[in-house]
């Protein structure tokens, strides 16, 4: 895609953030384009190494960029072509890192004091608006507290907000509840989504957490390889994913393939019969609850029969996901009742059937 010119993005993003963004670090070639409106929460996931967080330190002004710009709400904070670099410290944009990096020598009140401080505020001001912000948190009786005295939970607020109180008018969160142990982030994940409905600018939020984007976030982005390879709602990308680790994180199985009538001969060698599956190089998603197993092949069985060997099994919930190895590898979802049926726990062969018009079939 051509690159928009300063004046081109100045102009067209009045409110909002609209970025750029190349550069390289080791061997992770960045190159991102992100337009995100005021008000939304957005997600950012990806697999290790696919340039999350340096995405974000870019968009703070910590790294800089080989090329390209950042424009927020209509005011340019970094432009290579144009020489254009606001610092860090004068941009609008609070940051939450994932260990929080509370200064351990200050006080909850004034670490939250700290930004305001660091643009010029009196200390005086800065530290009653810290202590205001300490309320909207519920932690006005922490504020003289350090932050080895404070659990988990409680210096994710601090953390978040030290960044609200510069009233910034894009947040960046990265990863801010992966310090906290299970059973914390769910009450902190629940505080965390009250606070961000509250803040009126951009929200984006860098997490590997599928459950935790759900819960947050309107909007998914997907990063792999320094590349955005997926943006929408979890409805549509739960329906469509375009890569395999988006189908792992949103549980269902992908394939891809070349569709040839009433039928998607995949890049495997196998195929799948689908009805209608049109012409052309095609995805092909298969829900795990579609997939049925058994230890013998299946009589009268049509549709897509074939042979496999069962290689894990994995409780989540009250359902067992089941990783069949074979000529067409498939993840098959089913109830503990079903294992202990089929014998499963001992793994070996297994029958694998799926209707075809369990088969969902798009365009890649």
């Amino acid at each position: 895609m051509a690159r928009l010119g300063l004046t081109t993005v100045a102009e067209r993003v009045t409110s909002g953030l609209a970025a750029s963004v190349r550069l390289s670090r080791g061997s992770l070639d960045l190159d991102v384009r992100l337009s995100l409106g005021m008000g939304e929460v957005v997600a950012l996931l990806g697999p290790n190494g696919a340039g999350k967080t340096t995405l974000l330190r870019a968009l703070a002004g910590l790294d800089r960029l080989g090329a390209g710009s950042v424009v927020l709400d209509g005011h340019v904070l970094e432009d290579v072509d144009a020489g254009v670099r606001v610092p860090p410290e004068d941009r609008p944009v609070g940051v939450v890192f994932q260990d929080y990096l509370l200064f351990p020598h200050l006080s909850a009140l004034d670490n939250v004091a700290f930004g305001l401080r660091s643009r010029g505020v009196a200390k005086v001001e800065a530290r009653r608006r810290a202590r205001g912000w300490l309320e909207r948190m519920g932690l006005a009786d922490r504020a003289a507290s350090r932050p080895k005295d404070l659990s988990g939970g409680q210096a994710q607020r601090v953390a978040l907000a030290r960044a609200l109180a510069v009233e910034p008018r894009l947040l960046l969160l990265d990863e801010p509840l992966a310090a906290l142990d299970a059973r914390t982030r769910v009450d902190v994940r629940r505080e965390l989504r009250r606070h961000l409905s509250s803040f009126p600018g951009v929200r984006l939020l860098v997490t590997h957490d599928p459950l935790e984007a759900v819960s947050l976030a309107d909007v998914l982005v997907v990063l792999e390889d320094g590349r955005v390879v997926q943006t929408g709602s979890v409805a549509e990308i739960s329906a469509r994913p375009r890569s395999r680790y988006i189908a792992e994180l949103v549980g269902v199985n992908l394939f891809a393939g070349r569709a040839r009538g009433d039928r998607v001969m995949l890049d495997s060698g196998s195929f799948l019969a689908v009805p209608q599956a049109g012409t052309g190089v095609v995805f092909v998603v298969v829900h795990p609850r579609a997939v049925c197993l058994y230890r013998r092949q299946p009589d009268g069985t049509r549709g897509n029969v074939w042979p496999g060997v069962v290689e894990a099994l994995d409780l989540e919930g009250e359902r067992v996901r089941v990783r069949v190895g074979g000529a067409i590898p498939i993840v098959s979802e089913i109830t503990p009742v079903a294992v202990s049926d089929l014998g499963l726990a001992d793994g070996g062969e297994v029958w694998v059937s799926v209707k075809a018009s369990e088969v969902t079939v798009y365009p890649a």
